[in-house]
């Protein structure tokens, strides 16, 4: 007897990468391991990329105005020098492409008011306060990215543990529109949650994730900083007294030590057994350096080449300009569609 393996309901759709980061302030160590490497990654696979810088989101909550436009810029050139090719993969701002937009109105009429109050994301940034007092966006920002994802058919998603949620949402909302349309227009897409440290912890904190955000700026390597503040943070960075232990196996409850050791492994292409190989039962004092010293060679590159970068803001604007141009084009046949499924009439 043979069971037929079930088709894949992507099947029909291009292969097809899709996933932006929020230009709000410096990227950090962890955008680069969780997100930038990987976006570079993606390039030698054999699937189409597109990688956008998500201003729309942005503000979501107060952004200053010229502070937003340079913070964007920043963003593109971290996406650049860590090796996203403006040739190879498609990369833009996001409100370049009214697509966006216009596709998140069409899925707020899909998806459920319920659905936005479960976000975990909404009621951690409303917290403690009033969350009648938060903008309309914030709460409808889940919706917003599930547009950013289906405007271009995108089949995979790379995302964080903590963006799941929001992945999971994303295929609620094609599924619901697909079956209240009576078509199979939107695919489902596949989160891509891979890599030693997916998800890189605070230097000061290991039970906190690593935040553009957080008041402490000794909590975070931004990819800006120089070879002596790497080096400088990381010797300062917060562990327990113990030396490193002689398997993974003791890396548990000591989320400090599991944190540095799982940077050093995605900083150096390895697994966290092979770190602990080298280094299990060595103190800070000798791991630490060797951290540092791998973090500047790894990084100095990326904020040498940023700078560079951000001393020509017309160059970047002009590579935003043509990725935008390219996202269009495979945007704006799909709204079409989409409007001509849900009744719109078109000339």
């Amino acid at each position: 007897m043979t069971t037929d393996t079930p088709a894949d309901p992507n099947a029909k759709f291009t292969p097809r990468v899709f996933s932006g980061i929020q230009p709000s302030g410096n990227l950090t160590l962890g955008n680069y391991l969780g997100a930038l490497k990987r976006f570079a990654e993606k390039q030698d696979e054999g699937v189409e990329t597109i990688y956008c810088l998500v201003d729309l989101h942005a503000i979501t909550v107060w952004q200053e105005p010229e502070a937003l436009k340079r913070q964007t810029r920043e963003a593109a050139a971290a996406f650049i020098a860590s090796g996203v090719d403006p040739a190879r993969s498609i990369l833009f701002n996001q409100s370049q492409v009214s697509a966006h937009a216009e596709m998140a109105w069409l899925l707020n009429c899909v998806a459920r008011i319920g659905w936005m109050y479960r976000m975990t994301q909404f009621k951690d940034k409303t917290q403690g306060k009033n969350a009648e007092n938060s903008s309309l966006g914030l709460l409808a920002y889940p919706s917003l990215m599930a547009a950013d994802i289906l405007t271009y058919h995108a089949t995979m998603v790379p995302v964080g543990e903590d963006q799941k949620q929001h992945l999971e949402l994303t295929r609620d909302i094609a599924a619901k529109f697909n079956h209240d349309y009576g078509v199979d227009f939107f695919p489902a897409p596949e989160p891509l949650i891979e890599g030693t440290a997916t998800r890189v912890m605070s230097l000061k904190d290991g039970s906190k994730k690593m935040s553009k955000s957080d008041p402490s700026d000794a909590s975070r390597i931004n990819l800006t900083d120089d070879a002596d503040t790497i080096a400088k943070k990381f010797r300062k960075a917060v562990t327990d007294p113990a030396p490193l232990p002689e398997s993974l196996e003791g890396l548990e409850g000591r989320a400090e030590a599991r944190n540095l050791v799982n940077i050093y492994a995605a900083l150096a292409g390895r697994t966290a057994a092979d770190v602990i190989a080298e280094f299990g039962g060595q103190g800070w004092g000798v791991f630490k350096p060797a951290l540092a010293d791998l973090a500047v060679a790894k990084l100095e590159p990326i904020s040498t080449e940023m700078a560079r970068l951000m001393n020509d803001p017309a160059e970047i604007d002009r590579t935003l300009t043509q990725g935008a141009g390219k996202a269009r084009a495979i945007a704006q046949p799909i709204l079409e569609q989409a409007l001509d499924i849900m009744g719109m009439v078109r000339g």
